[in-house]
């Protein structure tokens, strides 16, 4: 390879000097630069070594055939100048082309090298990311299992506990030693856990689906009716709480489906006492907003909600990054909120987290709109008896 670059460095030179002696060019000013650009493109091809073969070939050429007189005979003073000018100006010519090339090739090297490093690097973070997103679904898998297992114990176990109170007593043979009120309690308990488990897995397997339907059971409730349905039904988790409700004097009634809405309270207080640390009151309050509307508000004394979460955390399985719950054993994936959004939003009603009164309010204020009863949208909620503040849990137990 070496010798054939070497033989095709001296046939350029010999090429352009044949050309030119054909063309009977025998002017010094023609051959030189010809023969210096010679130079310069054998450096940049075939390197160093075959540009300095090049520059010998193209010098003697340049003194025999086109400074006089015509062979390596050299009289004129001026000629020796332009000669060695001539042979300088090919060497460096040469040198400055092969320089560059080599830095070209040099580069080039660099910058493969540089890609393979950063294939490399790629592979190993793809691998990375693989093995900690595998990691991060186990731990998904596992919190969502723990979180189900606890929405599910919790009216299995109530229903279980009656039917065994039931059973026990003999409720069916006429020598039960069970009253007839203890008997429809304990029945009472068991409808009420069963629709409540029935609601829980119907909103899961639908958190994430719209749905412009009507619910079936929509009906003018009383709020009051269902505030109290919710915080009975979280009384056995607020037990280190302080509970307080205030309901304006003049609710109307709301047309929606009560056990639904029960959920949806509860779900927000059982939030509440899962992040407001013990002995901290949670305060739920109910207003008539206008002629259509009714707003229900839950308001805690946790670590509230940064505001670039508020919205974020009605998405399901999101849960805000580094934020835990005050008791170690009441975890969660996310699904609460997803789930009371999806109830109240079904009754054409309307869930957010409320932004703070003051900047130096702490804690969560989860407001929710209602729809009001036609019968009730414009009378004030009729003849009923004031509700006003009452306290449903003095001191902590």
């Amino acid at each position: 390879m070496r010798w054939r670059n070497l033989l095709a460095a001296g046939g350029t030179v010999v090429a352009i000097v044949a050309v030119l002696r054909a063309m009977s060019v025998d002017s010094a000013g023609i051959a030189a630069p010809l023969l210096l650009l010679d130079v310069v493109v054998v450096a940049r091809f075939w390197g160093m070594t075959s540009a300095l073969i090049a520059a010998a070939m193209a010098a003697a050429s340049y003194s025999y055939y086109f400074l006089p007189p015509e062979g390596f005979a050299i009289q004129d003073p001026v000629d020796w100048v332009e000669f060695v000018t001539f042979i300088v100006t090919a060497v460096v010519a040469g040198e400055l082309a092969s320089r560059a090339e080599r830095r070209a090739a040099e580069a080039q090297a660099g910058r493969q090298e540089i890609e393979r490093l950063y294939q490399e690097l790629q592979i190993a973070f793809d691998r990375a990311s693989e093995a900690e997103a595998a990691r991060r679904n186990e731990q998904l898998k596992s919190a969502l299992l723990d979180a189900l297992t606890h929405n599910l114990r919790t009216p299995l176990t109530a229903i279980k506990a009656s039917v065994t109170a039931l059973i026990g007593a003999g409720t069916w043979s006429s020598l039960s030693h069970l009253p007839v009120e203890g008997q429809r309690e304990l029945l009472e308990v068991i409808d009420e856990e069963s629709d409540r488990l029935n609601r829980f897995i119907e909103a899961l397997s639908h958190a994430g689906q719209p749905d412009t339907s009507q619910p079936p059971h929509l009906r003018a409730v009383a709020l009051e009716d269902i505030v109290r349905a919710g915080l009975a039904r979280a009384e056995t988790i607020t037990r280190d709480h302080r509970i307080t409700v205030a309901l304006d004097p003049d609710l109307p009634r709301v047309c929606v489906d009560s056990p639904s809405i029960a959920e949806a309270i509860y779900i927000l207080v059982d939030n509440a006492s899962k992040y407001a640390p013990p002995g901290t009151t949670i305060d739920v309050r109910a207003a008539r907003l206008d002629g259509n509307q009714v707003q229900l508000r839950v308001t805690d004394e946790g670590p509230g909600i940064p505001p670039d979460y508020r919205e974020r955390v009605f998405e399901k399985f999101f849960r805000i990054p580094g934020r835990e719950p005050a008791d170690s054993h009441r975890g969660g994936v996310g699904l609460g909120l997803p789930i009371a959004r999806r109830l109240v939003e079904a009754q054409a009603g309307r869930i957010w987290i409320d932004t703070p009164s003051s900047s130096n309010v702490s804690g969560t204020t989860v407001a929710m709109v209602l729809p009001v009863a036609r019968e009730d949208s414009g009378n004030g909620g009729g003849e009923r008896a004031p509700v006003g503040v009452m306290v449903m849990k003095e001191g902590v137990r």
